[in-house]
């Protein structure tokens, strides 16, 4: 049995080994973070001016306010590790948990109802659900419980599980503005067994899909919350450089990497900032970009990954700040998602409901509002998102917005798309066989800072225990 290696051995394998990482997004920061932590040298190069990715933040009528994610799924708890890890503990805050509401139906906006999951009811016949799918749609929700179940994972399509137990109104009443509005996906995009976990199993075992809902409910136990840094995200992201920069992380913003160059056990990435370029030497490349931009840099060198769908798709948000003490009482929850098809927003989210920090941050009778347009926002798109929210609350708002903008992300799937988890799964395997290559990144691991987070530790201490301890990366 051969001797372990010496503490100076190993600092010295790790001071000989750089990485460079493309992407300053959150899993690149923490990628970077996390290698430099044993000493690899670190660069990361980023296209934009500014780190964080979709956790950004901008000045909007005088007041610093989050763009993109304005928080994160306690799942896992792999955020709040890294958020007490850095100090940030005490600035956790929780999401007020307000109901959320539907548009789209003749009579205006109603609530969705409380005994769902997924926006499937539990009883059909209750009036809250009733006034959604009509008499109809209620009597043909109730043949359910007199079709024979399913086997265990016979069904993992929502669309078709759902229409086929409880008919077309729920699925496009109930179901579809949820999954629409808040993950960008249509129920026939959706894997029930990763949306709803123990339903399959419920419905085999309650012998329908209204008694399957109703056991999963009884059987949830607090579950996740949603929580966020009390005076924005970007706290989370202007920690993690001061963080990774005491420990010698290198950063070139505002330069796009144009090619990866092969050579013996390691790599030389070109990265060109304005009329200057640069080559740096790498060991080990993690590409932690969206999609496209990952697609870009790894194709040449993993061809097989231009034979996998992609999985990217765009996200518009219009944000407004308004001025209106008609919503102090958030009269629609926290959100309101639109039945799809009755009007080119998929969402108003009230974010001065759902965090409360937030509206004593901005005062009292001013609220921001963000309106998503999941298709793209039309030409005139701060106009529409007037016109959405003004139509969701059931008030005019035209003259009370303060100020607006417009920002178009590249967004990613959650793991409940359907084949969502063995797509990135298989993207990350055809990435790991070219020696020092590595991914990671939302659209491999999911969407969701819960899901960004862990997925980047772990690529990171791949990386760490094959540099430290593993063979050379050709091998």
């Amino acid at each position: 049995m051969s001797e372990p290696e010496s503490v100076e051995s190993l600092a010295e394998k790790a001071r000989e080994t750089p990485v460079v990482v493309v992407g300053g997004g959150i899993a690149g920061l923490v990628v970077a973070l996390e290698c430099a932590k044993v000493g690899l040298p670190v660069t990361l190069v980023e296209a934009r001016p500014e780190l964080g990715g979709t956790v950004r933040s901008a000045d909007l009528g005088g007041t610093r306010i989050d763009l993109g994610a304005d928080g994160w799924s306690t799942a896992g708890g792999g955020v709040g590790h890294l958020v007490d890890e850095l100090g940030l503990g005490g600035a956790v805050t929780r999401e007020d948990p307000l109901p959320a509401w539907l548009s789209g139906l003749p009579g205006g906006p109603v609530p969705l109802p409380a005994e769902t999951v997924l926006g499937i009811p539990a009883n059909p016949w209750d009036a809250a659900v009733r006034r959604i799918i009509g008499w109809s749609g209620a009597w043909r929700a109730y043949l359910d419980r007199l079709r024979p179940p399913l086997t265990i994972g016979q069904e993992r399509n929502l669309d078709r599980l759902v229409r086929g137990r409880m008919g077309d109104r729920v699925a496009d009443r109930l179901v579809a503005p949820l999954t629409r509005g808040r993950h960008g996906l249509f129920p026939a995009e959706v894997d029930v067994e990763y949306a709803a976990p123990g339903l399959s199993t419920a419905l085999t075992r309650t012998g329908s899909l209204a008694g399957g809902v109703a056991q999963v409910r009884s059987q949830r136990s607090g579950g996740s919350r949603v929580e966020a840094l009390r005076g924005g995200m970007d706290q989370l992201v202007e920690a993690l450089r001061a963080r990774a920069d005491d420990l010698g992380v290198r950063f070139l913003t505002s330069a796009r990497v144009t090619t990866l160059a092969p050579h013996a056990d390691a790599w030389t990435v070109r990265a060109a900032g304005g009329e200057e370029e640069e080559l740096l030497p790498a060991t080990y490349v993690v590409v932690a970009t969206d999609e496209p931009a990952a697609r870009e840099v790894l194709t040449p060198h993993v061809p097989s990954l231009e034979a996998m769908p992609a999985g990217d798709g765009i996200l518009d948000v219009v944000t407004l700040l308004v001025d209106d003490e008609r919503l102090d009482e958030h009269p629609r929850g926290g959100s309101v998602y639109a039945i799809p098809g009755t009007g080119a927003a998929t969402a108003v989210v009230h974010c001065s409901a759902r965090w409360p920090w937030l509206a004593e941050h901005l005062g009292a009778g001013r609220h921001l509002l963000k309106v998503h347009f999941a298709d793209g926002a039309p030409e005139a798109a701060v106009e529409a998102a007037v016109a959405a929210a003004s139509s969701a609350f059931g008030l005019e708002l035209g003259d009370r917005v303060v100020d607006a903008r417009t920002d178009r992300y590249v967004t990613a799937g959650p793991p409940s798309a359907l084949g969502g988890v063995a797509r990135g799964r298989a993207a990350r395997d055809a990435v790991r066989r070219v020696g020092g290559l590595e991914v990671t990144g939302a659209w491999i691991s999911g969407s969701g800072l819960a899901n960004v987070v862990p997925d980047a530790v772990d690529t990171a201490e791949r990386i760490r225990r094959h540099a430290l301890f593993g063979s050379t990366p050709a091998q």
